[in-house]
């Protein structure tokens, strides 16, 4: 699939950095990390690619780097997508089963059904997630294949996304030399890293904050029935630090992942923080506790927002597992604190799980998205594999078609001699 039959590799383009790991599947389908790099991202902006030399120098730093730790070539990749363009709908196909017992050509046909709904012309399906599946009425079904019954219902959850933010991206690690295996929507790709399958049957809503983008999705019954994007997160916070503070960018990142506090009750005013000035001005000294009082009102606006989006999908109620916080901005001190005042349920900060090898890096929530590639990378290497054979069934009326043109062309002499 990528480097070798049983290696996968993931590519996480974040707005603030970008993410390669290499992983070996073992035999006994376990992800052994073999290579990883992190870099600087440049060129995106709130999950969407706004310059593509940029982006495309960052995902070149962060693979050679993999190549050389891996000490392996890479060929292709997992990659993640995010941004505002993304849309999510639940649809409902119904079809007739032929022979009586449900086969694989009655579940392609009822998918078929359940997409065929009208999406806008800008947009593209990238995952068509089934939830549950119905028997004659019979409710419930994960595993229909076999099952006796008339009518076969699936309920599906569809995924869409920006043609053009899609093919920006697939252009991007192209120019890389590498080919896309797989654009995976990354809240989907972060809730394979991080959730439980009690969580998912209990019920919960996984938050991943990263730098440009908040990604939700909400599981309940085993299955996912949500996902939404909000373009608000740690950049907006970094730039409430750098105008409140008037400091450059590059300094209230630092602050930010340094000092900064959710929720202000739990500093102290006598913490003193250096806080540098704009130009050639001497550093000032700041309270913590007034870098927490900028930071805060952000955060509760986030999560604020957050809430109402769950609400408006109608699941608020279903979510008894609570909270599930992943990305690099949910780390900040003080954020489970403020997000269980606001959201009234449990709430706990995940740790990505699945992978062996560099666990004291690895286990860190900005990693999330793209252990959860790999994962969605490891699941997906059946399918990728069976596509060279395809391309080889449809080999022969290829050479059957490029035969054709000569005798074409003589035909077209012929009449054009018997006519003038």
């Amino acid at each position: 699939m990528t480097i070798a039959n049983n290696m996968i590799v993931a590519l996480d383009i974040g707005t603030s950095k970008v993410v390669c790991l290499v992983g070996e599947v073992t035999p006994g389908g376990d992800i052994e990390i073999v290579g990883f790099s992190s870099q600087p991202s440049q060129g995106l902006k709130r999950g969407v690619v706004v310059n593509i030399e940029s982006t495309v120098g960052s995902i070149q730093r962060a693979v050679e780097e993999a190549e050389l730790m891996a000490g392996c070539k890479i060929h292709s990749v997992t990659v993640g997508i995010a941004g505002s363009h993304i849309n999510s709908l639940n649809s409902h196909g119904i079809v007739a089963v032929r022979d009586r017992e449900v086969n694989e050509y009655d579940l392609e046909r009822v998918i078929d059904a359940a997409r065929a709904v009208a999406i806008p012309a800008d947009q593209k399906i990238l995952h068509i997630l089934p939830q549950e599946y119905l028997i004659d009425n019979q409710e419930g079904i994960k595993e229909p294949l076999g099952m006796s019954g008339v009518r076969l219902e699936a309920k599906v959850h569809l995924v869409t996304g920006s043609i053009n933010s899609v093919q920006n991206i697939e252009k991007c690690i192209r120019r890389c030399g590498l080919e896309v295996d797989a654009v995976v929507l990354e809240q989907l790709a972060s809730s394979q890293a991080v959730l439980t399958d009690d969580e998912r049957d209990l019920g919960v809503c996984m938050v991943d904050i990263g730098g440009g983008t908040t990604d939700i999705a909400i599981y309940t019954h085993g299955a996912i029935r949500h996902t939404a994007v909000i373009p608000i997160a740690g950049d907006q916070v970094t730039n409430d630090i750098a105008m409140a503070l008037r400091t450059p960018t590059v300094n209230a990142e630092q602050l930010k992942i340094k000092y900064a506090c959710a929720l202000a009750q739990l500093t102290r005013a006598d913490e003193v923080i250096k806080v540098p000035s704009v130009g050639d001005r001497p550093a000032r000294d700041l309270s913590r506790q007034a870098l927490a009082e900028v930071v805060e009102p952000r955060y509760e606006e986030l999560f604020n927002l957050i809430q109402a989006e769950i609400r408006r999908s109608g699941f608020e109620d279903l979510i008894a597992g609570g909270i599930v916080l992943t990305g690099g901005t949910s780390k900040m001190e003080g954020a489970v604190e403020l997000a269980e005042e606001i959201f009234h349920m449990p709430v706990r900060l995940s740790k990505p799980q699945g992978v062996r090898g560099m666990e004291d890096l690895l286990g860190n929530s900005i990693y999330a998205t793209a252990i959860g590639l790999l994962h969605y990378a490891r699941q997906s290497i059946g399918a990728v594999e069976q596509e060279p054979l395809a391309a080889r069934r449809q080999q022969p009326v290829e050479e059957r078609s490029s035969f054709q043109f000569p005798d074409m062309f003589g035909r077209m002499k012929a009449w054009l001699q018997g006519n003038f």
